[in-house]
């Protein structure tokens, strides 16, 4: 399940569930089974990822990672436990892979001759226009 491009490590053993109620679809299944997921991973207690790593993920990730340091992902989609589970795994993922993807610096460009002269002819036609709405002194 990792991904190859940004080194990140399988993590499935640091990984903590816990399954609870859903309010998903399901209707009387509903009050009876728990098919919600709750993913926890504790990113600073960590043996996996590098310090780099981590430092990274608990800036970008610091509005979704809980007092006690953990990384807690939610799935209830569908009414089966299996789902959500492998649901909220790519979630983690997902969010672990955007976080440690770097950013790409823009790269500063100039204008070309022919959209600056575009741009200037735009700008007399309108100068022209107006200045045509001007009452004529006599």
């Amino acid at each position: 399940m990792a991904t190859d491009n940004l080194n990140i490590p399988d993590l499935s053993a640091e990984f903590v569930f816990q399954a609870s109620r859903s309010s998903g679809p399901g209707g009387q299944n509903v009050n009876k089974v728990n098919s919600k997921i709750e993913l926890r991973f504790n990113i600073q207690e960590s043996n996996i990822l590098t310090e780099d790593q981590k430092q990274i993920l608990l800036a970008k990730l610091s509005a979704k990672i809980s007092l006690d340091g953990f990384l807690i992902v939610i799935s209830q989609r569908d009414r089966s436990q299996l789902v959500n589970k492998e649901d909220a795994i790519r979630k983690i993922y997902c969010l672990i892979e955007k976080a440690l993807q770097p950013v790409k610096r823009r790269k500063s460009t100039r204008p070309t001759r022919s959209s600056v002269e575009k741009r200037l002819a735009g700008k007399r036609i309108k100068a022209d226009i107006k200045q045509n709405r001007q009452k004529l002194d006599d």
